[in-house]
């Protein structure tokens, strides 16, 4: 990101109440992260292991968690928490404008909007529905009845929160679907990325836990429980009745199986398959999906045997 009128080191650390180390009066015309910096942009690091990479990198200004020796012609600014500090300054130059509520089209009775939300034009919102506070919705969102949302939510475009369940009864020559009458409900500070779809549950509730992420294109199914703070890449596909416990991370294209329990902590691979419930605390890959180092041993033996023959 570009700033449009450059201001020096001095006035950044100024702006953020932090210590800084080099030229004051250098100038910062961009804001960007590691691997896409050129001269003049700020970047941050906060992990040891990264320092060599973002203090020799085409960045000019550093915010660090420590005070380092830094190349000639750089400067850095020193914080507790350099990507709080980053996210500070894009919000400060880079403000999103924001909608009037009227350009919604919000359909159905008993709707209730928090205050400081924000609905971008396009979304549909059906009956009995609430929104929170300081909640964002992108455009062409589809909020289905029964859909319930906290404060502090990000739900990005072309969301469908609420259809109906993937549920039938096969009758031989055709299929009696299951009339979902269940809810989604979406806790405090959860943000969905675009293109994804929450079903409602078939009689119960569809719960997508405090503090969760969610990335774009993915499907959770009827009644599904995510706890709190669950982090969840693209393209991941999670059956119906499926219980997420809390903190668990899910890499991309994982595709998880129905009436499952995945422990709290774990982490599943990316591209893994799930068919049965994981405990927490423990690295999976695989499918069927086991535990990482288990799975690389087994791979490694397969590999060294082929070569044997």
């Amino acid at each position: 990101m570009k700033i449009s009128t450059p201001i020096t080191v001095a006035e950044l650390a100024k702006f953020l109440n932090i210590p800084f180390k080099g030229n004051a009066n250098l100038p910062v015309s961009g804001i960007n992260e590691i691997h896409k910096v050129v001269p003049g942009d700020l970047t941050f690091v906060d992990l040891a292991k990264y320092y060599n990479k973002a203090l020799n990198s085409a960045a000019t200004t550093i915010i660090i968690n420590k005070e380092v020796d830094f190349p000639e012609g750089k400067a850095i600014l020193i914080a507790a928490d350099p990507f709080a500090e980053y996210i500070k300054l894009v919000n400060h130059f880079k403000k999103e404008e924001k909608p009037s509520l009227t350009n919604a089209f919000i359909k159905g009775e008993d709707v209730q909007i928090g205050e400081g939300s924000q609905i971008y034009p396009g979304v549909v919102i059906g009956s009995h529905v609430s929104i929170g506070k300081n909640c964002t919705i992108y455009p062409n969102a589809v909020l289905y009845d029964d859909t319930h949302i906290g404060d502090n939510v990000i739900i990005h475009a072309n969301v469908v929160l609420g259809a109906h369940a993937f549920y039938y009864k096969g009758r031989g020559t055709h299929f009696d679907k299951m009339i979902s009458c269940g809810r989604v409900i979406i806790e405090n500070n959860v943000e969905i990325g675009a293109a994804c779809t929450i079903d409602k549950g078939v009689s119960g509730d569809t719960i997508i836990g405090e503090g969760s992420k969610l990335d774009n294109h993915i499907h959770i199914g009827h009644g599904v429980v995510l706890g709190k703070c669950v982090l969840i890449a693209a393209q991941v596909g999670i059956g119906g009745k499926t219980i997420i416990e809390d903190n668990v991370v899910i890499w991309g294209q994982v595709g998880i199986t129905k009436d499952v329990t995945i422990g709290k902590g774990a982490i599943i691979l990316a591209q893994s398959g799930v068919g049965k419930s994981l405990e927490g605390g423990k690295v999976y890959f695989g499918s069927p999906a086991q535990e990482n180092r288990k799975a690389l041993k087994e791979m490694a033996f397969i590999r060294n045997a082929a070569k044997d023959h």
